[in-house]
């Protein structure tokens, strides 16, 4: 538990933190920049064909994720990124087989319960009905 908190830290120290004042602009100017862009494409619709849009739509969303990832919060959620990336390569993938198998011990179970189901459901309305009809 200890070294999960330790490498934490470590990747928190290697990240480098930014002041709260700097941190704040780079938001409010990937903020804005998304707002150019969505303005922008309503406003210059007539003027501009839809793939030169498209195009410039794309470079500003870039270019606001380029401001995103220079604050505290984008830097930590690209080192995020890195280790999660380094544990999906860790990961023993099942076989095909195992994965044919698998697939069908869930098929199986599903119809199986679906059918249990149905005959409560069936047993249900056939009460239900019998005392409905009933007469006094």
């Amino acid at each position: 538990m200890a070294l999960v908190a330790d490498k934490k830290k470590n990747v928190i120290e290697e990240v480098g933190q930014k002041s709260k004042g700097v941190n704040i602009c780079l938001w409010l100017l990937a903020l804005a920049i998304i707002l150019v862009a969505s303005v922008g494409n309503v406003v210059f619709a007539d003027q501009y064909s839809t793939p030169i849009r498209v195009v410039a739509i794309f470079v500003l969303i870039v270019l606001a994720l380029v401001f995103a990832a220079l604050t505290n919060e984008g830097k930590r959620a690209i080192a995020f990124f890195s280790e999660s990336r380094t544990e999906l390569r860790r990961i023993v993938w099942p076989t095909r087989p195992e994965a044919m198998q698998t697939t069908f011990i869930v098929i199986a179970a599903t119809v199986l319960l679906s059918l249990i189901l149905w005959g409560f459901d069936s047993v249900i309305i056939a009460v239900l009905n019998f005392l409905t009809n009933l007469r006094f």
